[in-house]
């Protein structure tokens, strides 16, 4: 069993009105659909209330889940459509979390501390980037997604998943680069 064979059971159960059934899906899945949201929106109260609404979304609709992608695209599917309606209805301003990247592995304060300020600068540029390139950069680099399951999730089609994400490295490029002549 796949995990998006056992995630297709645990729909078609939830379908069916079974809770413990959407508990497991809740479970696994509010770890990564928070990391996700939380890059787009850096809002933790709006990062809970989307993930809450993709999981009502989840429970209400589950039996209109067909088959016809895997069910982390479908379920990422309605969290990118949340997240970019609560993002329109939100007037906070969005700002980043490097606490959301950070890595205890290196030990050594000066490590640690231009680690954290490269992530604050990562971090800065991705939440300068139009949603739709943060999606693709995000759904891509954080979450492993393939293209096409992004083309899913966005609702558009492939080739414009690559064109965003050219355009996005160009500007991250550029944002990074500008970054690093403002420092010295």
């Amino acid at each position: 069993m796949t995990p998006d064979t056992d995630d297709a059971q645990l729909l078609g159960r939830i379908a069916a009105g079974d809770r413990r059934a959407f508990e497991t899906l809740y479970r696994g899945y509010f770890p990564r659909l928070s990391r996700f949201v939380g890059r787009m929106a850096r809002s933790a109260p709006l990062i809970e209330e989307v993930v809450n609404d993709t999981m009502l979304v989840v429970w209400q609709k589950a039996a209109s889940y067909d088959g016809s992608c895997k069910p982390s695209t479908w379920i990422f599917a309605v969290a990118y459509r949340k997240t970019l309606k609560a993002l329109k209805q939100s007037d906070e301003p969005v700002e980043s979390d490097a606490s959301l990247y950070e890595d205890e592995g290196e030990q050594q304060p000066e490590q640690v501390l231009s680690r954290q300020q490269l992530q604050h600068t990562v971090a800065d540029a991705l939440d300068a980037l139009p949603a739709a390139q943060r999606a693709v950069m995000v759904l891509t680099y954080y979450h492993d997604m393939a293209y096409s399951d992004i083309a899913d999730i966005v609702e558009c089609p492939l080739n414009t998943v690559k064109t965003r994400m050219f355009h996005a490295r160009h500007r991250l490029k550029d944002l990074l680069w500008t970054e690093r002549e403002n420092s010295r």
